[in-house]
């Protein structure tokens, strides 16, 4: 029976916080374990340098996040897991998708959009410092996917457009050229963990009301004090929805705790004895982690080899379609 192929994305601009962990990273390396499936886990350093001209800043992305997801138990030897650029064949790929690739398809990116939008409005040309990086991001994405002719993408809703932009892309290539590419699907989950920050917004870096992932227990516990709170006293009644501390908390526990939880807030029990609660309860979970990150952290060689290899799985699957690319193109052997 043959596998479903999956691919997930990382883009290497950041460090991980607890919405990434609970968002993203639990469930995926939770799939990576599924015999059924053939995973491919990618960092996105090529991706990053759109939205970052920090060199440093990507390299130590790049690593905290390899840390992280090694840490955290992700299956090398079911999954692949490599770095975007150990992969020659994806920019290859890139540049012969564009060449079938309509224009005004890319005019229609969100991304591209939003930025000559905000050009217009602050009476700029509208293309001022639009890079082409950015206006051919979902072509690169759209090579990420199809060389590993990827069935299922997950995705967040911001971008279910670049998964129909590569279907689209791969259409037109197999119209053209013959039957190159699967047409893969985005996988959207709803009910998916978006775990509010501090502030009760959307956890987000931007925001800066993130709480990092791997900081050490003491600043977890005051991470998780500064999670805003309405000012009833102990004893009063208190209701879930009064706090981002009972959704973070949610994310870490099972129905009977939830339900534990609701009820000792609804008799009354103190805000800080219930972030005490939930401290424990996160640490609890990301104390063995913490512990194998940080000598991952301190032995990046190790990590090095996990990519390298994880590129040479990668690699066998995307060089024989890359020669079947280059021959559908007519970029083959002469006689």
């Amino acid at each position: 029976m043959s596998k479903t192929t999956v691919l997930t994305g990382i883009t290497t601009t950041g460090t991980p916080h607890l919405g990434n962990y609970v968002g993203a990273i639990k469930p995926s390396i939770e799939a990576s374990r599924l015999t059924d499936t053939e995973s491919f886990y990618f960092l996105a350093d090529y991706h990053a340098l759109i939205k970052c001209e920090d060199p440093e800043r990507v390299n130590q992305s790049t690593l905290e996040i390899a840390a992280t997801w090694l840490a955290l138990g992700l299956d090398t030897d079911n999954a692949a897991f490599y770095r975007q650029s150990d992969i020659p064949e994806i920019p290859e790929l890139t540049w012969i998708l564009g060449c079938s690739c309509a224009k005004g398809l890319m005019n229609r990116a969100h991304a591209y959009k939003a930025a000559v939008q905000d050009n217009v409005a602050a009476g700029q040309d509208p293309d001022y410092e639009v890079t082409m990086g950015l206006f051919n991001y979902p072509v690169l994405m759209a090579a990420d996917i199809l060389m590993f002719n990827a069935h299922k993408v997950p995705v967040g809703k911001d971008q279910g457009q670049h998964l129909e932009m590569a279907r689209d892309i791969a259409q037109r290539f197999n119209h053209r050229y013959g039957e190159c590419f699967v047409l893969p699907e985005a996988v959207i989950d709803e009910t998916a963990a978006v775990l509010p920050g501090l502030d009760g917004r959307k956890m987000s870096k931007s925001y800066d009301n993130a709480i990092p992932l791997w900081q050490g227990a003491k600043k977890l516990r005051k991470s998780v004090m500064r999670i805003v709170t309405n000012s009833k006293e102990p004893g009063e009644p208190k209701s879930v929805d009064e706090s981002a501390l009972y959704p973070i908390y949610a994310a870490f526990v099972g129905q009977a705790e939830r339900e534990q939880m609701k009820q000792q807030l609804a008799d009354g029990l103190a805000w800080g004895e219930a972030k005490k609660i939930v401290f424990e309860r996160i640490n609890d979970e990301l104390a063995p982690g913490r512990e194998r990150y940080n000598q991952l952290i301190a032995s990046p060689g190790e990590i090095e080899a996990v990519l390298l290899e994880g590129a040479r799985k990668a690699r066998e699957k995307a060089i024989p379609l890359m020669e079947k690319v280059r021959a559908a193109v007519g970029i083959r052997k002469l006689g």
